[in-house]
């Protein structure tokens, strides 16, 4: 494995074309430090990012999904602050948002008809496939609202529940199934800590029809759920299988997807991500992030993210934790992953990543920047987008970091209209 001195990195600029969305013109990237979402353009034939403009909402970004024309973007914000995790910069508006933007020829962002105030700090977001519902997932207390969306893309009243659906405990991730068959919830659990016992994982199968929930299956493998920390899912392009991040277990998890919406009760295959399967034991502070598919469905990325610190010489400093890209090769028939990569980066807590619709490019962000001691010496490793080149083979290539200041607030999202 490379280390950071060794790790040279370079970043092309270039400028922006007339506006358009063709495969050949740069895509727009967004990315958010507290409040603030910055428009970059991503031109795919260099892997360059360049930066373009940026929009302050009333609350830091927690989250957000494009509608599925491309025309708007769903922007959840807070300054409610993780319980765990990197912390960031608050501001004094203590309310909860849903906020619709409409998105210009180029990207740039014009907010669009009435924000929602939410009930709680929200921390993901996202739709149907036919446009006409917002979904939001909450993880203290865990739960999902639902919104309707108006033919305009706006965003509509909540719509209450009439039923009691079990959202299972601490809520990370809220997707709908292909097809709009059904809406799965991963609900991670916590880990024992403080005389505090585990909180078991699950992940909530549910139905819906015209906004109400009901419950249609509860996954916790081994029948309780302990051990299980679902955090992200995504689904092959085949509709056959889903792929789940397990953050708790620093691991990936492939269950069936049934033609009816549901799950396997039981993982079909069961991985560790970690080069060191009980990295977690020696580096408290380690987990697994997102999880995407690449869009010709033969390839898995997934992030390992160590965020752990320790004294060191009267410091703080990185615990020495795994903070890459892990690439697996998916076994089109059987859903089968195979490492074939750990792409190293030179950044800490890899939070979110996507990837370009042509698969060629794909940029992780990081949230925070990181103290390191390195043969005695100290040094800062920023926060950042650190970009990548996916080859044929799936196999990523460093195309260079551009440098982020977080001291505004923590780069909590980030990604493109076309894979959120």
């Amino acid at each position: 494995m490379l280390n950071r001195r060794d790790f040279t990195l370079t970043m092309a600029a270039t400028a922006l074309p007339a506006p358009a969305f063709a495969q050949s013109a740069p895509i727009p990237f967004y990315a958010s430090t507290g409040p603030k979402l910055t428009r970059y353009s991503l031109d795919v034939a260099s892997a360059a990012l360049t930066p373009q403009d940026s929009i302050t909402l009333p609350a830091n970004v927690q989250y957000a999904w494009p509608h599925p024309s491309k025309e708007f973007l769903y922007i959840v914000a807070s300054n409610t602050q993780p319980g765990s995790g990197p912390m960031g910069v608050t501001g004094a508006d203590k309310n909860h948002y849903a906020i619709a933007y409409k998105v210009g020829a180029d990207g740039a962002l014009t907010e669009h008809g009435p924000r929602r105030t939410l009930p709680s700090r929200p921390l993901h977001v996202s739709t149907d496939h036919a446009g006409r519902f917002l979904f939001i997932a909450y993880n203290v207390p865990s739960r999902v609202t639902v919104h309707r969306l108006a033919a305009d893309g706006t965003i509509g009243a909540e719509i209450a529940q009439t039923g009691k659906p079990d959202f299972g405990i601490y809520a990370h991730q809220v997707r709908v199934t292909p097809g709009d068959k059904t809406l799965i919830l991963c609900s991670r659990g916590n880990d024992a800590a403080n005389g505090k016992p585990e909180d078991p994982g699950h992940i909530e199968v549910f139905s819906f029809k015209d906004g109400q929930l009901a419950n249609l299956q509860i996954i916790k493998p081994g029948a309780s759920g302990l051990g299980f920390g679902p955090r992200h899912l995504d689904f092959h392009p085949n509709g056959r299988f889903a792929f789940v991040s397990l953050e708790r277990e620093n691991s990936i998890a492939v269950f069936g997807l049934k033609p009816d919406g549901t799950l396997t009760p039981e993982p079909l295959f069961l991985k560790n991500a970690l080069t060191d399967p009980d990295g977690k034991a020696k580096h408290p502070g380690q987990g697994v992030g997102p999880i995407h598919v690449h869009p010709n469905g033969r390839f898995v990325y997934q992030t390992n993210r160590g965020s752990g610190m320790v004294d060191k010489d009267g410091h703080k400093v990185s615990n020495g934790g795994e903070n890459d890209v892990v690439v697996w090769s998916i076994n089109a028939a059987t859903g089968e992953p195979t490492l074939i990569q750990r792409a190293w980066t030179d950044s800490y807590e890899l939070r979110t990543f996507s990837m370009d619709p042509s698969g060629k490019v794909l940029v992780a962000a990081s949230t925070t920047p990181m103290p390191v001691m390195e043969q005695g010496v100290l040094s800062t490793v920023g926060a950042g987008l650190s970009i990548y080149k996916a080859g044929a083979d799936g196999k990523l290539a460093s195309a260079g970091k551009l440098d982020v200041d977080t001291s505004a607030g923590v780069q909590f999202w980030a990604g493109m209209l076309t894979m959120a």
